[in-house]
């Protein structure tokens, strides 16, 4: 049995509302390190917000991929990707970096950017991207941020299935854990160990992927097989 130890996210009773209206109820979740976990449900059953709940208990333990890219426009791939460590170097060399940045990071960077089909769009403007172009910018930069955790909010949902399928199993080998909320259950079967389903605010299933059927889970939400 895996020990308190083990756990590296959890949810005990989470409620949330926003203007009076509940978002999450009564929400019991436990992320242990290992987890490969998809969350889905409608639009609205509180997908985000759980997600949101999840990076606030541990933010400085986890690399983040939100739903809209969270890009600055006016930067270029290499700056958005190299915003994954901002933290962890001093203003003075990120300022630096701003117009001269080091060779070794490019080269690290161009390395995490080739991972995801980008590397030719290293000092492209973000804003000059397509909307998938622009996704797997985000993704690279939780990549390169490097921490073990991976909390994604539909990390690939402007993807075509190759390059989602892609795209996941590479956040898969490169993180420990993680946590996606994801609308494409045939994605969701095949690279997610759990699947957790969220309906109105309310957990409703939280079971391993492998007793759960496409069937099982279009008939609950719907979403894309």
């Amino acid at each position: 049995m895996a020990s308190e130890r083990d756990i590296v996210l959890s949810l005990k009773r989470a409620s949330v509302g926003y203007g009076g209206r509940p978002v999450l109820a009564d929400i019991d979740l436990e992320i242990r390190a290992g987890d490969k976990v998809a969350v889905m449900g409608r639009s609205g059953a509180g997908k985000s917000t759980l997600l949101g709940l999840l990076h606030a208990h541990c933010p400085e333990a986890v690399a983040l991929v939100p739903q809209a890219a969270a890009l600055v426009r006016h930067l270029s791939v290499f700056h958005n990707v190299y915003m994954g460590r901002l933290d962890r170097n001093s203003t003075a060399t990120n300022l630096r970096t701003l117009v001269w940045p080091r060779r070794a990071d490019v080269e690290e960077i161009g390395g995490v950017l080739e991972q995801v089909g980008l590397s030719e769009k290293m000092f492209v403007s973000a804003g000059e991207l397509s909307g998938g172009q622009q996704q797997r910018t985000s993704v690279a930069r939780a990549l390169y941020n490097g921490r073990k955790i991976l909390l994604g909010d539909e990390p690939v949902s402007a993807l075509d299935r190759v390059q989602g399928a892609d795209v996941l199993a590479l956040i898969n080998r490169q993180h420990e854990t993680v946590v996606a909320a994801m609308h494409d259950v045939g994605l969701a079967l095949e690279y997610c160990h759990r699947i957790v389903v969220l309906e109105a605010g309310r957990k409703i299933i939280d079971a391993p992927a492998r007793d759960l059927t496409a069937a099982d889970l279009l008939g609950r939400f719907g979403g894309s097989a």
